[in-house]
């Protein structure tokens, strides 16, 4: 799994031109699942993402979470984050999950975000249009085979 996370101000999801999603004050998630990923790196993942501390205290310090702070998530799949850059100019996808596989991974996270705190995501394979406003800016790459 590859995830960028986004501190926002704000943030929303765009599905043939009419908004399908936003939220307030939290975090922006761009989701890539890979070939290698499973079921069992969902809940690790996401529960390092909960927790994660990168909202600032009364000393402006990153010391809260998106749950200390009540804020929302917008999850957003984004198959081209599993790419492969190294060689040549053109992107190679076969590190990616097979949509199928990975609409299911996708979902699973998404569930354990869902218990936990105030979600919203994407759909799942369209073409999206998204808007952010980073707070910040505050961007992390959060890899699952450096976890």
């Amino acid at each position: 799994m590859r995830i960028v996370v986004q501190r926002v101000k704000n943030a929303s999801v765009t599905v043939d031109n009419k908004e399908y999603d936003n939220i307030g004050r939290g975090l922006l998630l761009f989701v890539g699942i890979e070939k290698n990923d499973s079921i069992n790196d969902i809940e690790f993942v996401a529960n390092k993402i909960l927790q994660l501390r990168m909202f600032p205290d009364d000393n402006n310090k990153m010391d809260k979470s998106i749950l200390d702070i009540n804020g929302e998530i917008l999850s957003i799949s984004q198959f081209t984050l599993a790419s492969n850059l190294k060689k040549g100019r053109r992107p190679d996808f076969s590190n990616a999950k097979s949509p199928k596989e990975a609409e299911l991974l996708y979902k699973a996270f998404n569930s354990v975000l869902k218990k936990k705190t105030k979600l919203k995501e994407g759909v799942f394979g369209a073409m999206m249009n998204i808007q952010s406003i980073n707070d910040g800016p505050v961007t992390f790459i959060i890899e699952k085979k450096e976890l």
